[in-house]
């Protein structure tokens, strides 16, 4: 399996509709698709490193559109589409969970704390948390905001890392994306307490 996963990457990583791929992987992932944007967007930024930043912005940009979709699963849909979805991934115990967890006064922030964890580093997984801020009718303006910081400024970021530093830091960066979430939460609870603040 990891094999066949791996020629795929590869294959589309040297395809000449390489960039459609990976939009069309950033899209789906953030709403309903399992696999990582990572699997392929890494593959394109070594074998391409002059056009990392470009595949950041697509991917970036792609990401932030599909949470949109999703959140408006979760919002619209979430009987018809969401449901069945979270179900069919074994998913739906978990999202129940989380959403009693987060269905409290202080639960907007902790929906913001998860977008900006969920986009760095996939704590949760990023369509879990955008169906959630749909059901939830978590501000759409908010979580738009939320995305482009954690997913645009985490494919920009990686994208400028490969072009620079080549595969040398490809394996350190996929090591350490631990480390980032825990430094997203950090920083996600500290920005939310100043949106809280200022709003107050």
């Amino acid at each position: 399996m990891f094999r066949s996963l791996s020629r795929w990457t590869l294959n589309w990583s040297r395809s000449a509709h390489a960039e459609w791929a990976l939009g069309v992987v950033s899209f789906v992932e953030s709403s309903f698709f399992p696999i990582p944007t990572e699997v392929l967007f890494v593959p394109m930024c070594l074998t391409r490193p002059e056009r990392a930043v470009r595949y950041g912005a697509i991917a970036g940009v792609m990401s932030v559109l599909g949470g949109i979709f999703g959140w408006c699963i979760g919002y619209f849909a979430f009987d018809l589409i969401a449901g069945p979805l979270l179900n069919f991934y074994n998913a739906l115990p978990a999202f129940e969970a989380l959403k009693a967890s987060v269905d409290t006064p202080t639960g907007t922030g902790t929906i913001f704390v998860m977008l900006v964890t969920s986009g760095l580093a996939h704590l949760p997984p990023m369509k879990v948390v955008t169906i959630l801020s749909g059901a939830l009718q978590f501000n759409l303006p908010l979580f738009i905001l939320a995305a482009f910081v954690a997913r645009g400024a985490k494919f920009m970021a990686l994208g400028w890392v490969l072009r620079t530093y080549g595969p040398a830091l490809a394996d350190v960066i996929k090591a350490r994306l631990a480390s980032f979430a825990v430094a997203a939460i950090v920083g996600g609870a500290a920005l939310w307490l100043a949106l809280h603040y200022l709003k107050g």
